[in-house]
């Protein structure tokens, strides 16, 4: 039976009949080999054991891979919507490590970005309430974008204060070199990491330090405060329980009834 390119298109970027499904969970598949061999080719016993077989296996689905993104790119009706897209990007990007080891030692263990691709899941495995929980968690980062914009300048502005006060105080001789250093310091205690390799010897020195410990206790909920009171302003979104994907620009919150996509407007099958 000849193969339609419509028909194509459809298995490609749908995920609602048999055939679509299959292809799919084909594709889960070899992302999840794919992965696998990168991580194992990462051991130096298991490559110097079995490097050239690891070597093949990724070559092996670099080439499925490639196949699969020009089909992607051949069978919408907007490519380079589709190229420049999020799904897009990262299918370009499951490729390209491969195609970079020719010229580029190891580059090839980068294509564990291929993980990304599995955010594909949530398609295949009917999960539509997440999804719209996912969007429902975006348009709430979104809203408190300005927020958290000028919370993060405030604590640059500390960062910057108490690293610069600490220069001044601590010196070179306890490692505080310049005031970059001081504030990665600064930094590294705001935030309660304490990674130890800078540490203040002076009493002023270590009293500042213990104001930033605090400091850093006391600030460290305030993002999480200003999301979570946008998230309960905002009306919580239904779920959507069934979804179909534009097999045009791969939009994938159709919902059942739909008769047109809602981002480009073509015929939804």
């Amino acid at each position: 039976m000849k193969l339609s390119k419509k028909y194509l298109a459809h298995v490609v970027f749908e995920s609602n009949d048999p055939a679509s499904k299959t292809f799919d969970i084909a594709l889960l598949a070899i992302i999840f080999g794919s992965i696998i061999v990168a991580v194992l080719d990462s051991v130096q016993s298991l490559h110097e054991a079995y490097g050239r077989w690891f070597y093949l296996l990724e070559l092996g689905f670099t080439f499925l891979f490639t196949i699969e993104y020009i089909l992607r790119v051949w069978l919408t009706s907007r490519t380079l919507k589709y190229v420049t897209s999020f799904y897009g990007i990262i299918d370009l990007l499951a490729i390209l490590p491969v195609y970079l080891s020719f010229f580029i030692a190891n580059t090839q263990l980068l294509s564990v970005i291929r993980a990304l691709r599995l955010l594909r899941v949530i398609r295949i495995m009917k999960l539509g309430r997440y999804l719209a929980e996912a969007d429902f968690l975006r348009e709430s980062l979104k809203a408190s974008a300005t927020k958290i914009q000028l919370f993060l300048f405030t604590v640059l502005t500390i960062v910057l204060v108490m690293g610069t006060l600490m220069f001044v105080i601590e010196g070179p001789s306890s490692g505080f070199t310049s005031i970059p250093v001081a504030m990665y310091w600064a930094i590294v205690t705001l935030t309660t990491v304490g990674f130890g390799d800078i540490t203040p010897v002076t009493p002023l020195g270590q009293l500042m330090a213990s104001l930033i410990m605090l400091l850093g206790y006391a600030i460290i909920a305030v993002p999480t405060g200003i999301v979570s009171s946008e998230m309960a302003r905002r009306r919580k979104p239904e779920h959507f329980e069934k979804l179909k994907s534009c097999t045009f620009c791969s939009f994938e919150r159709i919902e059942e009834g739909d008769k047109f996509c809602r981002r480009c407007g073509n015929e939804v099958n």
